[in-house]
């Protein structure tokens, strides 16, 4: 076979995008410039973080709670706050003050009492103390190197940016439903990461542990990367992919450094 001059400096140029990604991304010849990501289970273990903190407030305080229960519970209020939003039921509404709500109720079933305003936004507030998975930090700094990155989650920003302090988590900024007002999955979330970044959706790669947020943002031309956790409660039986799924799919956040070249 006869390589021609511009075989060879068409290879040359697409190199590096044809190393990171399968057939069905080189052919689209875009570069991602910018990985954004998915945080609660996808970076940290919102429930084991709560457990833990549960735990040892309950000891303090003398409270025999069933604590994976409680922090199910909490998760389970997630949804169908943010769905009160998007009907209208509620005017746009930030995330801490839908989980505080939410924990108001949980007070009351769990029959917590005795609380003061102190206490309860102290407690509340454990969603700003949430604790990486332990390849996060690492997997994150080698992607820093190559890439911008950021949260892109339905936490506000003052959540995230506190997470991000607490947990060490080296971001480059911070994106939040918060600054579209919209929450995931509405596409007014990933097109406004994008558009912030100076950026088309197609340079930027929605990194996620669920498959859910990965199907909405491919729907809006962003790139795709799956994080298996297999230790992440919500993970449901679809919340698994396998290679050429999504544009990456890695072992962890380690391995999406790797597969991305950093």
């Amino acid at each position: 076979m006869t390589i021609t001059r511009r075989v060879l400096l068409s290879a040359a140029a697409g190199g590096a995008a044809m190393s990171l990604f399968p057939s069905r991304a080189r052919a689209q010849g875009v570069q991602v410039k910018a990985l954004v990501f998915d945080t609660f289970g996808t970076v940290v273990d919102w429930r084991g973080s709560i457990i833990a903190e549960g735990k040892e407030w309950g000891r303090a305080k003398g409270l025999t709670i069933d604590w994976a229960r409680f922090a199910d519970r909490w998760r389970a209020g997630y949804g169908p706050s943010m769905d009160k939003v998007r009907k209208g039921q509620l005017p746009w509404t930030k995330l801490d003050d839908l989980h505080r709500m939410v924990l108001e109720e949980l007070l009351k079933e769990f029959s917590i009492t005795g609380l003061t305003e102190q206490e309860k936004d102290h407690w509340n507030r454990v969603w700003h103390r949430l604790k990486p998975w332990p390849d996060s930090v690492a997997g994150l700094a080698r992607l820093k190197k190559k890439y911008t990155i950021a949260p892109l989650s339905n936490g506000n920003v003052s959540l995230l940016m506190d997470m991000g302090k607490n947990a060490g988590l080296p971001w480059d900024l911070i994106l939040s439903a918060e600054l579209a007002r919209h929450y995931k999955p509405d596409r007014e979330a990933y097109l406004m990461a994008a558009e912030l970044l100076s950026l088309k959706p197609g340079e930027v790669m929605m990194a996620a542990a669920h498959v859910g947020d990965l199907n909405s943002a491919r729907s809006l031309g962003l790139r795709t990367g799956f994080i298996h956790r297999p230790n992440e409660y919500v993970t449901r039986p679809g919340d698994r992919a396998k290679p050429g799924d999504f544009d990456v799919v890695a072992d962890d956040m380690v391995d999406l450094a790797a597969k991305m070249g950093a």
